[in-house]
């Protein structure tokens, strides 16, 4: 039996170094559960892994898109299943990296999600926004579909765009089907072994505050500035993403290099926290405190797991 191996945990926490790790010692391949680095052309920002540091390890999903081009938990669930087929049939171990809470989870548990309308839904309800403005459109939401628009931000256009459009197919509120079960946590299947990364909060901001000093430093706006020039709109969602959304503020003109960097550095550490609370909530991962196990130990002990289950009778 072939395991499949997870590491999660929150952004700046050295889950991509322990990945690598892994992977050269149990002959493993990487599936990117990254929401980011799917993303060509998107690699200061997103913390993509450099040729050097993959160390020759093979690595999936990342540098696999254009960055106009939309994937969700959805499209990754379906890209995921057949790579870890395709992993596990050629005699290696899949070991799945990232800390995007949602597609980890459409693996373990198997989520099914609600099917996508037409371009001409969407066209439809971004010509309703920009006639009627986002505050409108967030009304509709919240006299149809109360909860979601609770937890959905009025200016997030596109999540609100997608509560209706569930509700058009299915006839149901998105928040009848979009816990997905998410509370419930059934028990794994025997060949998965689900790990997490984790550190003192402080440690972890301090180093989330380094990083992305450091995308600045090594040229995210430069990033950004020719992304701009290629054509591409500020607007699309992988623009939108955490450090893109700050950069594009600088380069408007909104904020000044320094409060763009406040804001950077203070929203990744808002992300990382949602990262371990959604994470901690999961009773079946197992927790490592990189300030308590060596890189080396904590790779040795995944190790011997996966040979236990390696060497276990189907």
């Amino acid at each position: 039996m072939q395991p499949l191996v997870i590491i999660v945990g929150p952004t700046a926490v050295g889950k991509s170094a322990l990945g690598v790790e892994l992977a050269l010692k149990v002959n493993g391949e990487i599936i990117s559960g990254d929401s980011v680095q799917v993303y060509k052309k998107l690699n200061i920002g997103s913390a993509k892994p450099t040729l050097s540091e993959q160390k020759g390890v093979k690595h999936h999903l990342i540098d696999f898109l254009d960055p106009a081009e939309p994937f969700n938990a959805a499209t990754f669930q379906i890209h995921a299943h057949n790579l870890i087929k395709s992993i596990k049939d050629r005699g290696k171990v899949p070991i799945v990296v990232g800390g995007t809470g949602l597609y980890v989870r459409s693996i373990t548990d198997n989520f099914n999600f609600p099917q996508k309308g037409s371009q001409d839904f969407k066209a439809k309800w971004l010509r309703f926004a920009k006639i009627y403005g986002k505050k409108k459109l967030h009304s509709l939401l919240k006299k149809y579909d109360p909860k979601s628009a609770q937890i959905i931000h009025v200016n997030d256009t596109s999540r609100i765009i997608r509560a209706l459009e569930v509700l058009e197919i299915t006839g149901k509120p998105l928040s009848e089907q979009r816990n997905y079960n998410e509370k419930k946590y059934p028990e794994l299947d025997r060949s998965i072994v689900y790990v997490g990364l984790e550190a003192p909060r402080q440690y972890i901001y301090e180093k989330i505050n380094q990083r992305c000093l450091e995308m600045v430093n090594h040229g995210i706006i430069n990033e950004v500035i020719q992304l701009l020039e290629q054509g591409y709109s500020p607007k699309i969602k992988s623009l939108q993403s955490i450090g893109y959304r700050h950069v594009l503020y600088y380069i408007y003109g909104l904020v000044t290099l320094e409060e763009m960097i406040r804001l950077f550095q203070r929203d990744t550490r808002h992300f990382a926290k949602r990262q371990l609370t959604w994470f901690k909530r999961d009773p079946r991962i197992k927790w490592y405190n990189i300030n308590e196990n060596s890189l080396n130990e904590i790779v040795l002990d995944i190790y011997n797991t996966c040979r236990e289950i390696q060497t276990c009778v189907e």
